[in-house]
């Protein structure tokens, strides 16, 4: 009985956490268009303050109704890459970005997000973010935050901060690799015996 009620609970769809990710993704709207009228930096400063709240609202909640579910593991991290891809597509369209770190970030998200539907595909596993992914998002956050508003008595925290984020997604992604690559021969070998 208990496992059914687990598997139920993991199946939901609607939880305050799964709404507080989707209010997150769509909140990349409103800071893009606050971003184009610099006399709304402060709505701007606002609304990405929210979304990085959200971000730790969205699992707290989760975990304190006991409402992880398989939508949210997924709805997160997706939320996350709306907002921060956005903003930093704006940014780089506007030259205020470095092009390269877009690029980079968008071609590993979707390497991430290609291997994880193949292995939930097969039933291989479902990818759970690891430490190094979480730190590397909180820093990107930072480098964005720091491209949107000029801090003259730091000027250097801005291209650090993005060498910082450059170091730790890469070290996320080979993580998240050795995790497919495990995945994928265990269940090979499974496979074939």
């Amino acid at each position: 009985m208990k496992e059914n009620q687990l598997l139920k609970r993991q199946n939901k769809v609607i939880t305050l956490a799964n709404l507080i990710s989707l209010l997150r993704a769509i909140s990349a709207i409103p800071i893009i268009y606050t971003l184009a009228y610099p006399e709304y930096s402060g709505i701007t400063a606002l609304l990405i303050l929210f979304a990085v709240l959200s971000d730790a609202l969205d699992g707290y909640f989760a975990r304190q109704a006991g409402e992880i579910t398989y939508l949210g593991k997924w709805l997160d991290p997706i939320a996350d890459f709306i907002v921060i891809i956005s903003i930093m597509m704006y940014l780089v369209m506007n030259n205020l970005f470095p092009y390269w770190f877009f690029y980079f970030y968008l071609i590993r998200h979707i390497i991430i997000a290609a291997l994880s539907i193949y292995c939930m595909n097969y039933g291989y596993m479902i990818l759970k973010s690891n430490w190094w992914g979480k730190w590397a998002t909180g820093i990107s956050v930072l480098g964005v935050f720091l491209h949107i508003f000029n801090f003259d008595a730091l000027p250097w925290l801005k291209d650090l901060s993005i060498y910082v984020a450059l170091i730790l997604l890469i070290i996320s992604f080979f993580l998240y690799l050795k995790e497919f690559y495990k995945s994928i021969k265990l269940n090979y070998a499974k496979s074939n015996f």
